[in-house]
Protein backbone atom coordinates (compact mmCIF):
# COMPACT_ATOMS: atom_id res chain seq x y z
CA UNK A 1 0.00 0.00 0.00
CA UNK A 2 0.98 3.75 -0.34
CA UNK A 3 0.64 5.41 3.36
CA UNK A 4 1.01 8.72 4.28
CA UNK A 5 1.75 9.82 7.56
CA UNK A 6 1.30 13.59 8.50
CA UNK A 7 2.45 15.09 11.42
CA UNK A 8 3.37 18.54 12.02
CA UNK A 9 6.02 17.74 14.30
CA UNK A 10 7.41 14.92 12.51
CA UNK A 11 10.71 16.99 11.80
CA UNK A 12 11.69 16.41 15.10
CA UNK A 13 11.44 12.37 14.52
CA UNK A 14 13.75 13.67 11.33
CA UNK A 15 16.13 15.00 13.35
CA UNK A 16 16.47 12.07 15.90
CA UNK A 17 15.79 8.96 14.03
CA UNK A 18 13.17 7.87 15.75
CA UNK A 19 9.64 8.63 17.26
CA UNK A 20 6.51 7.54 16.49
CA UNK A 21 5.66 7.82 12.92
CA UNK A 22 9.40 7.62 11.94
CA UNK A 23 9.12 3.99 13.61
CA UNK A 24 5.80 3.31 12.08
CA UNK A 25 7.10 4.61 8.73
CA UNK A 26 10.35 2.38 9.10
CA UNK A 27 8.40 -0.65 10.15
CA UNK A 28 5.98 -0.50 7.20
CA UNK A 29 8.12 -0.04 4.55
CA UNK A 30 10.13 -2.89 5.95
CA UNK A 31 6.77 -4.80 5.69
CA UNK A 32 6.66 -3.48 1.83
CA UNK A 33 4.68 -0.29 1.72
CA UNK A 34 5.26 3.08 0.22
CA UNK A 35 5.28 5.46 2.48
CA UNK A 36 5.50 9.67 2.90
CA UNK A 37 5.92 11.10 6.22
CA UNK A 38 4.43 14.95 5.76
CA UNK A 39 5.67 17.06 8.48
CA UNK A 40 6.75 20.76 9.22
CA UNK A 41 10.21 22.63 8.70
CA UNK A 42 9.90 23.89 11.74
CA UNK A 43 10.79 21.80 15.08
CA UNK A 44 8.29 21.60 17.88
CA UNK A 45 9.95 24.56 19.82
CA UNK A 46 9.54 26.56 16.72
CA UNK A 47 13.07 26.67 15.43
CA UNK A 48 13.70 26.48 11.80
CA UNK A 49 14.53 23.08 10.98
CA UNK A 50 14.77 23.19 7.19
CA UNK A 51 14.97 26.27 4.54
CA UNK A 52 12.74 25.32 2.15
CA UNK A 53 13.51 29.09 0.06
CA UNK A 54 10.18 29.85 -2.35
CA UNK A 55 9.29 26.34 -2.25
CA UNK A 56 5.91 25.26 -0.42
CA UNK A 57 7.66 22.10 0.70
CA UNK A 58 11.15 20.07 -0.02
CA UNK A 59 11.39 16.38 0.09
CA UNK A 60 14.67 14.60 2.09
CA UNK A 61 15.18 11.40 3.33
CA UNK A 62 16.28 10.25 7.14
CA UNK A 63 17.33 6.66 7.16
CA UNK A 64 15.47 5.01 4.32
CA UNK A 65 12.28 7.05 5.17
CA UNK A 66 11.07 9.98 2.96
CA UNK A 67 9.85 13.16 4.60
CA UNK A 68 7.91 16.26 2.65
CA UNK A 69 8.62 19.21 4.75
CA UNK A 70 6.10 21.50 4.11
CA UNK A 71 6.72 25.41 4.53
CA UNK A 72 5.54 27.16 8.12
CA UNK A 73 6.68 30.11 9.70
CA UNK A 74 9.19 30.28 13.09
CA UNK A 75 7.30 30.32 16.63
CA UNK A 76 8.41 30.71 19.59
CA UNK A 77 6.43 29.83 22.88
CA UNK A 78 2.39 29.38 22.61
CA UNK A 79 1.79 32.99 20.97
CA UNK A 80 0.07 34.34 18.14
CA UNK A 81 3.33 32.90 16.33
CA UNK A 82 2.62 29.14 17.11
CA UNK A 83 -1.26 29.83 15.85
CA UNK A 84 -0.01 31.23 12.38
CA UNK A 85 3.13 28.60 12.48
CA UNK A 86 -0.51 26.28 12.51
CA UNK A 87 -2.45 27.83 10.12
CA UNK A 88 0.57 28.04 7.56
CA UNK A 89 1.25 24.51 7.86
CA UNK A 90 -2.76 23.96 7.40
CA UNK A 91 -2.74 25.65 4.23
CA UNK A 92 0.93 24.04 2.76
CA UNK A 93 -0.69 21.01 3.26
CA UNK A 94 -2.62 21.21 0.38
CA UNK A 95 -0.72 21.73 -2.31
CA UNK A 96 2.40 19.39 -0.76
CA UNK A 97 0.19 17.14 -0.82
CA UNK A 98 -1.26 17.72 -4.42
CA UNK A 99 2.30 18.06 -5.90
CA UNK A 100 3.72 14.64 -4.47
CA UNK A 101 0.57 12.92 -5.47
CA UNK A 102 1.10 14.20 -8.89
CA UNK A 103 4.57 12.95 -9.27
CA UNK A 104 4.19 10.00 -7.34
CA UNK A 105 0.55 9.10 -7.21
CA UNK A 106 -2.24 8.74 -4.57
CA UNK A 107 -2.24 7.16 -1.45
CA UNK A 108 -4.47 4.03 -0.38
CA UNK A 109 -4.75 6.00 2.83
CA UNK A 110 -3.93 9.32 4.94
CA UNK A 111 -3.04 8.93 8.71
CA UNK A 112 -3.16 12.54 9.84
CA UNK A 113 -2.25 12.60 13.71
CA UNK A 114 -2.57 15.69 16.12
CA UNK A 115 -1.25 17.01 18.80
CA UNK A 116 -3.47 20.34 17.24
CA UNK A 117 -6.49 19.26 14.81
CA UNK A 118 -5.98 21.33 12.09
CA UNK A 119 -3.65 18.40 10.36
CA UNK A 120 -6.37 16.15 11.11
CA UNK A 121 -9.13 18.68 9.42
CA UNK A 122 -6.43 18.73 6.50
CA UNK A 123 -5.76 15.14 6.37
CA UNK A 124 -9.47 14.50 5.86
CA UNK A 125 -10.12 16.92 3.26
CA UNK A 126 -7.37 15.99 0.99
CA UNK A 127 -8.75 12.58 1.41
CA UNK A 128 -11.51 13.35 0.59
CA UNK A 129 -10.65 15.04 -2.63
CA UNK A 130 -8.31 11.93 -3.37
CA UNK A 131 -11.98 9.54 -2.48
CA UNK A 132 -9.59 7.88 -0.19
CA UNK A 133 -9.95 6.80 3.64
CA UNK A 134 -8.43 9.27 6.33
CA UNK A 135 -7.27 7.66 9.95
CA UNK A 136 -7.16 10.41 12.42
CA UNK A 137 -4.96 9.97 15.32
CA UNK A 138 -5.67 11.73 18.74
CA UNK A 139 -2.63 12.03 20.47
CA UNK A 140 -4.13 14.56 22.99
CA UNK A 141 -7.54 15.79 23.07
CA UNK A 142 -7.99 19.41 22.31
CA UNK A 143 -9.68 21.36 23.04
CA UNK A 144 -9.88 19.75 26.34
CA UNK A 145 -5.98 20.22 27.39
CA UNK A 146 -6.63 23.62 26.54
CA UNK A 147 -9.35 24.62 29.11
CA UNK A 148 -7.60 22.09 31.83
CA UNK A 149 -4.50 24.34 31.58
CA UNK A 150 -6.74 27.50 31.55
CA UNK A 151 -6.13 28.94 27.63
CA UNK A 152 -9.83 28.87 27.10
CA UNK A 153 -13.22 28.25 28.79
CA UNK A 154 -15.17 25.78 27.56
CA UNK A 155 -18.64 27.86 27.19
CA UNK A 156 -17.06 30.48 25.76
CA UNK A 157 -17.69 31.29 22.08
CA UNK A 158 -14.02 30.33 21.32
CA UNK A 159 -14.57 26.83 23.24
CA UNK A 160 -17.96 26.21 21.63
CA UNK A 161 -16.42 26.38 18.28
CA UNK A 162 -13.62 24.38 19.40
CA UNK A 163 -15.93 21.39 20.64
CA UNK A 164 -17.89 21.78 17.49
CA UNK A 165 -14.70 21.30 15.07
CA UNK A 166 -13.24 18.39 17.42
CA UNK A 167 -16.63 16.72 16.83
CA UNK A 168 -16.62 17.50 13.41
CA UNK A 169 -13.43 15.50 12.96
CA UNK A 170 -14.61 12.63 15.26
CA UNK A 171 -17.45 12.42 12.61
CA UNK A 172 -16.06 12.33 9.36
CA UNK A 173 -12.77 10.68 10.31
CA UNK A 174 -13.35 6.75 8.54
CA UNK A 175 -11.60 5.63 11.30
CA UNK A 176 -10.24 6.69 15.02
CA UNK A 177 -6.87 6.07 16.89
CA UNK A 178 -6.46 7.19 20.65
CA UNK A 179 -3.00 6.89 22.63
CA UNK A 180 -4.83 6.49 25.87
CA UNK A 181 -6.72 3.43 26.10
CA UNK A 182 -9.62 5.29 28.23
CA UNK A 183 -9.82 8.33 25.51
CA UNK A 184 -13.17 6.53 24.21
CA UNK A 185 -14.78 7.26 27.41
CA UNK A 186 -14.33 10.94 26.93
CA UNK A 187 -16.86 10.48 23.53
CA UNK A 188 -18.83 8.95 25.85
CA UNK A 189 -18.86 12.02 28.37
CA UNK A 190 -20.06 14.21 25.15
CA UNK A 191 -22.51 12.00 24.78
CA UNK A 192 -21.38 11.33 20.94
CA UNK A 193 -21.31 8.00 20.45
CA UNK A 194 -24.09 5.93 18.51
CA UNK A 195 -25.21 3.59 21.52
CA UNK A 196 -26.04 7.33 22.87
CA UNK A 197 -28.04 8.87 20.17
CA UNK A 198 -24.65 10.19 18.52
CA UNK A 199 -23.01 9.81 15.51
CA UNK A 200 -19.62 8.24 16.19
CA UNK A 201 -19.64 4.58 16.08
CA UNK A 202 -17.48 3.19 18.44
CA UNK A 203 -16.47 0.54 16.54
CA UNK A 204 -14.40 2.72 14.28
CA UNK A 205 -12.40 3.76 17.37
CA UNK A 206 -8.88 2.09 18.08
CA UNK A 207 -6.08 2.16 21.00
CA UNK A 208 -2.46 2.19 20.14
CA UNK A 209 -0.63 3.57 22.79
CA UNK A 210 2.90 5.07 22.32
CA UNK A 211 5.80 2.52 22.46
CA UNK A 212 9.22 2.15 22.37
CA UNK A 213 11.88 0.72 18.94
CA UNK A 214 13.18 -2.24 22.15
CA UNK A 215 15.62 -3.05 18.88
CA UNK A 216 17.08 0.81 18.35
CA UNK A 217 17.02 1.17 22.68
CA UNK A 218 19.25 -2.55 23.09
CA UNK A 219 21.84 -1.33 20.30
CA UNK A 220 21.69 2.78 21.61
CA UNK A 221 22.34 0.98 24.83
CA UNK A 222 25.42 -0.57 23.63
CA UNK A 223 27.04 1.87 21.54
CA UNK A 224 25.96 5.26 22.49
CA UNK A 225 26.98 6.06 26.33
CA UNK A 226 27.96 9.85 27.46
CA UNK A 227 31.04 10.38 29.63
CA UNK A 228 29.21 10.86 32.55
CA UNK A 229 30.76 9.24 35.91
CA UNK A 230 27.60 10.01 37.65
CA UNK A 231 26.01 7.25 35.91
CA UNK A 232 28.98 4.40 36.23
CA UNK A 233 29.45 5.23 39.68
CA UNK A 234 27.68 2.47 41.59
CA UNK A 235 27.85 2.81 45.02
CA UNK A 236 24.83 5.83 44.45
CA UNK A 237 21.29 4.59 44.54
CA UNK A 238 20.34 6.70 41.65
CA UNK A 239 16.67 8.15 41.18
CA UNK A 240 16.44 9.24 37.24
CA UNK A 241 13.99 11.84 35.60
CA UNK A 242 14.38 12.14 32.19
CA UNK A 243 11.66 15.06 30.57
CA UNK A 244 10.74 18.47 30.15
CA UNK A 245 11.67 20.50 33.01
CA UNK A 246 7.81 22.53 33.02
CA UNK A 247 5.46 23.20 35.55
CA UNK A 248 3.14 20.38 34.27
CA UNK A 249 6.24 17.75 35.29
CA UNK A 250 6.59 19.13 38.82
CA UNK A 251 10.09 18.28 38.57
CA UNK A 252 10.57 21.13 41.83
CA UNK A 253 9.07 18.53 43.35
CA UNK A 254 11.84 16.25 43.17
CA UNK A 255 14.20 18.72 44.49
CA UNK A 256 12.00 19.23 47.65
CA UNK A 257 12.22 15.46 47.97
CA UNK A 258 15.95 15.47 47.39
CA UNK A 259 15.92 18.05 50.47
CA UNK A 260 14.41 15.50 52.78
CA UNK A 261 15.96 12.64 51.63
CA UNK A 262 19.43 14.78 52.13
CA UNK A 263 18.30 15.13 56.05
CA UNK A 264 17.54 11.53 56.69
CA UNK A 265 20.07 9.56 58.24
CA UNK A 266 21.05 6.45 56.57
CA UNK A 267 19.78 7.36 53.06
CA UNK A 268 23.35 9.32 51.85
CA UNK A 269 23.76 7.66 48.94
CA UNK A 270 20.79 8.32 47.39
CA UNK A 271 21.27 10.74 44.60
CA UNK A 272 18.65 12.60 42.02
CA UNK A 273 19.37 12.75 38.08
CA UNK A 274 17.53 14.92 36.56
CA UNK A 275 17.87 15.24 32.28
CA UNK A 276 16.00 17.49 30.20
CA UNK A 277 15.80 20.97 29.03
CA UNK A 278 12.44 23.63 29.71
CA UNK A 279 11.07 26.92 30.66
CA UNK A 280 11.92 25.92 34.14
CA UNK A 281 15.58 24.93 34.62
CA UNK A 282 17.68 27.68 35.23
CA UNK A 283 15.04 28.50 38.52
CA UNK A 284 15.91 25.25 39.56
CA UNK A 285 19.19 25.13 39.14
CA UNK A 286 19.71 27.76 41.28
CA UNK A 287 17.93 26.08 43.68
CA UNK A 288 20.22 23.55 43.84
CA UNK A 289 22.66 25.65 44.46
CA UNK A 290 20.92 27.89 47.30
CA UNK A 291 19.61 25.56 48.69
CA UNK A 292 23.30 23.32 49.08
CA UNK A 293 21.88 20.29 47.42
CA UNK A 294 24.45 18.85 46.54
CA UNK A 295 22.62 14.73 46.39
CA UNK A 296 20.74 16.55 42.64
CA UNK A 297 22.48 17.00 39.62
CA UNK A 298 20.83 18.92 36.90
CA UNK A 299 21.99 17.36 33.28
CA UNK A 300 19.99 20.05 31.54
CA UNK A 301 19.33 18.73 27.76
CA UNK A 302 20.67 15.07 26.84
CA UNK A 303 20.66 13.67 23.24
CA UNK A 304 17.66 11.29 23.20
CA UNK A 305 20.54 8.87 21.87
CA UNK A 306 22.12 8.58 24.77
CA UNK A 307 19.01 8.18 27.16
CA UNK A 308 18.50 4.25 26.93
CA UNK A 309 22.14 3.82 28.62
CA UNK A 310 21.40 6.52 31.31
CA UNK A 311 18.15 4.58 32.29
CA UNK A 312 19.96 1.42 32.52
CA UNK A 313 21.88 2.35 34.49
CA UNK A 314 19.32 3.88 36.59
CA UNK A 315 17.99 2.20 39.95
CA UNK A 316 14.79 3.72 40.10
CA UNK A 317 13.30 6.09 37.57
CA UNK A 318 10.72 8.89 38.20
CA UNK A 319 7.69 9.73 35.86
CA UNK A 320 7.31 12.67 37.51
CA UNK A 321 3.68 15.30 36.83
CA UNK A 322 1.67 17.00 39.31
CA UNK A 323 -1.69 15.22 40.19
CA UNK A 324 -3.94 18.59 39.56
CA UNK A 325 -2.63 19.73 35.97
CA UNK A 326 -4.20 17.01 33.99
CA UNK A 327 -7.21 14.68 33.77
CA UNK A 328 -5.42 10.91 34.33
CA UNK A 329 -8.15 9.30 34.50
CA UNK A 330 -7.91 7.85 31.39
CA UNK A 331 -4.82 6.71 31.22
CA UNK A 332 -1.16 7.46 30.47
CA UNK A 333 0.65 7.84 26.60
CA UNK A 334 3.88 9.72 27.76
CA UNK A 335 6.64 8.44 25.45
CA UNK A 336 9.19 8.06 28.52
CA UNK A 337 7.13 5.53 30.22
CA UNK A 338 7.81 2.59 27.51
CA UNK A 339 11.27 4.61 27.58
CA UNK A 340 11.69 3.56 31.16
CA UNK A 341 10.04 0.11 30.47
CA UNK A 342 12.47 -0.93 28.00
CA UNK A 343 15.22 0.19 30.42
CA UNK A 344 14.24 -2.73 33.57
CA UNK A 345 14.51 -0.52 36.11
CA UNK A 346 11.26 -0.50 38.60
CA UNK A 347 9.23 3.09 37.74
CA UNK A 348 7.72 5.62 40.22
CA UNK A 349 5.09 7.65 39.33
CA UNK A 350 3.98 10.43 41.10
CA UNK A 351 0.44 10.45 40.09
CA UNK A 352 -2.44 7.61 39.78
CA UNK A 353 -3.66 6.94 36.54
CA UNK A 354 -6.82 4.91 34.93
CA UNK A 355 -6.20 1.72 32.84
CA UNK A 356 -3.09 1.96 35.23
CA UNK A 357 -0.28 0.21 32.50
CA UNK A 358 2.31 0.27 35.59
CA UNK A 359 -0.26 -1.84 37.81
CA UNK A 360 -1.12 -3.62 34.68
CA UNK A 361 2.43 -5.27 34.79
CA UNK A 362 3.56 -4.81 37.92
CA UNK A 363 6.63 -2.32 37.65
CA UNK A 364 6.61 0.13 39.84
CA UNK A 365 4.38 1.72 41.71
CA UNK A 366 1.75 4.99 41.90
CA UNK A 367 1.55 7.38 44.42
CA UNK A 368 -1.75 8.71 46.08
CA UNK A 369 -0.47 11.99 46.71
CA UNK A 370 2.42 13.84 44.35
CA UNK A 371 3.61 15.11 47.54
CA UNK A 372 7.66 14.81 48.69
CA UNK A 373 6.73 13.68 51.24
CA UNK A 374 5.29 10.08 50.03
CA UNK A 375 8.00 10.23 47.57
CA UNK A 376 10.52 10.57 49.61
CA UNK A 377 8.84 7.08 52.16
CA UNK A 378 8.72 5.32 48.17
CA UNK A 379 11.78 6.09 47.09
CA UNK A 380 13.09 4.77 50.70
CA UNK A 381 11.14 1.98 50.07
CA UNK A 382 12.69 0.64 47.08
CA UNK A 383 16.13 1.90 48.29
CA UNK A 384 15.75 -1.00 51.38
CA UNK A 385 13.75 -3.06 49.19
CA UNK A 386 15.73 -6.78 48.78
CA UNK A 387 17.79 -6.38 45.82
CA UNK A 388 16.23 -9.42 44.01
CA UNK A 389 12.82 -8.12 44.47
CA UNK A 390 13.74 -4.85 42.68
CA UNK A 391 15.31 -6.53 39.56
CA UNK A 392 12.11 -8.53 39.33
CA UNK A 393 9.79 -5.81 38.99
CA UNK A 394 12.57 -4.58 36.67
CA UNK A 395 11.99 -7.37 34.68
CA UNK A 396 8.45 -6.99 34.74
CA UNK A 397 8.92 -3.55 33.63
CA UNK A 398 11.02 -4.83 30.23
CA UNK A 399 8.93 -8.07 29.84
CA UNK A 400 6.01 -5.68 29.60
CA UNK A 401 7.78 -2.98 26.64
CA UNK A 402 7.69 -5.73 24.81
CA UNK A 403 3.78 -5.38 24.07
CA UNK A 404 5.06 -1.72 23.20
CA UNK A 405 7.57 -2.05 20.73
CA UNK A 406 6.65 -0.90 17.56
CA UNK A 407 6.87 -4.41 15.95
CA UNK A 408 3.37 -4.78 17.81
CA UNK A 409 2.13 -1.62 17.70
CA UNK A 410 2.33 -1.54 13.89
CA UNK A 411 0.76 -4.99 13.59
CA UNK A 412 -2.39 -2.68 15.21
CA UNK A 413 -1.99 -0.02 12.84
CA UNK A 414 -1.89 -2.47 9.87
CA UNK A 415 -5.21 -3.84 11.40
CA UNK A 416 -6.60 -0.28 11.20
CA UNK A 417 -5.47 0.54 7.83
CA UNK A 418 -6.97 -2.70 6.45
CA UNK A 419 -10.42 -1.85 8.19
CA UNK A 420 -10.56 1.20 6.20
CA UNK A 421 -9.55 -0.26 3.10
Amino acid sequence: MKVWLMNHYASNMFRDNAGRHYWFAEQLIARGNDVMVFCATTLLDGEVFLNAGKEKSIVKEAGNVPFVFVKTVPSKGNGIKRVLNMGMFFMNLFPAAKAYAKEHGTPDVIVASSVHPLTMIAGIKIARKMRIPCICEIRDLWPEAIFSFGKAKEKSLLGRMLIKGEHWIYKHADALIFTKEGDTDYLKERRWTTAQGGDIDLAKCHYINNGVDLAACEERCRTMQPEDPDIVDGSKFNVTYVGTIRPVNHVGNLLDTAKILKETPGYEDVRFLIYGDGNQLEELKERVVTEHLDNVRMKGYVNRKFVPFILSRSSVNMLNYAQNQYNWSRGNSSNKLFEYMASGKPIISTVRMGYSIIKRYDCGVELEEDTPQALAKEIMRFRDMDPEEREKIGQNAREGAKDFDFTALTDKLVSVIESVT
